[in-house]
């Protein structure tokens, strides 16, 4: 079996060091190449086109997320892996949108890099047991504000706001759903008043972001 071809950018040279003999005792698994900067990196990988890359997200001339942005655009095929002390969703989410397949903490266990570096290999997806739950939980957060703000509209609200997300002029909507015009302009101010969004724009996206149309209608 072909090793697994791995290079390492990150700053610190000590940090360097010990992932790297972590990886040379771990079978099928070969560190090429190491880097210091961001924009090194984005050459080495060029270089010597490395399977996996471990890529810290704090690095001189050019940052971990905009050097992981230029080396997946010029090799789709690499493969990276964020390295970072920040759990915060944000930073996650920015690591994915740049085109990172995991995300580890600093202090992940040797354990999980291994597992990180062969998940990602295949093309897979990995985040650190740490960084799943904080995913989850700010998932399952926004998933409750959304519901309870949702339960506080009637359904004729919604049918309203889902109407009117769809592009409907008030008339349209009143034959639609068979109420006068005067109504339909009261279930509206109600709504907005309700969610506390008071134009068409924020609503269609609110509307979207809860589920009641798809981003296409």
């Amino acid at each position: 079996m072909n090793p697994i071809r791995v290079l390492l950018a990150d700053d610190h040279k000590l940090l360097r060091s010990g992932l790297k003999s972590l990886l040379q005792g771990m079978p099928d698994i070969e560190v090429v190449a190491e880097a210091e900067t961001g924009l090194e990196a984005v050459r080495l990988i060029e270089e010597f086109r490395p399977h996996v890359v471990v890529m810290d997200v704090m690095m001189p001339d050019l940052n971990g997320l905009d050097a992981t942005a230029r080396a997946v655009a010029a090799n789709p095929s690499v493969q990276v892996v964020m390295l970072s002390m920040n759990s915060d969703e944000h930073y996650v989410l920015q690591a994915v949108r740049a085109g990172a397949r995991g995300y580890l903490l600093k202090n992940t266990s040797p354990t999980e890099l291994e597992q990180a570096i062969r998940t990602v290999a295949r093309g897979e997806m990995f985040f650190s047991s740490a960084i799943a739950r904080h995913l989850v939980t700010g998932c399952l957060q926004r998933s409750a504000q959304i519901g309870d703000s949702l339960a506080r509209l009637t359904p004729r609200q919604r049918e309203v706001l889902q109407l009117l997300a769809e592009g409907n002029s008030t008339k349209e909507m009143a034959r639609k759903l068979q109420i006068s015009v005067k109504t339909v302009e009261a279930h509206r101010a109600q709504l907005m008043d309700v969610l506390d969004i008071h134009d068409v724009a924020s609503l269609t996206r609110y509307a979207i972001r809860v589920g009641l149309i798809s981003p296409s209608e």
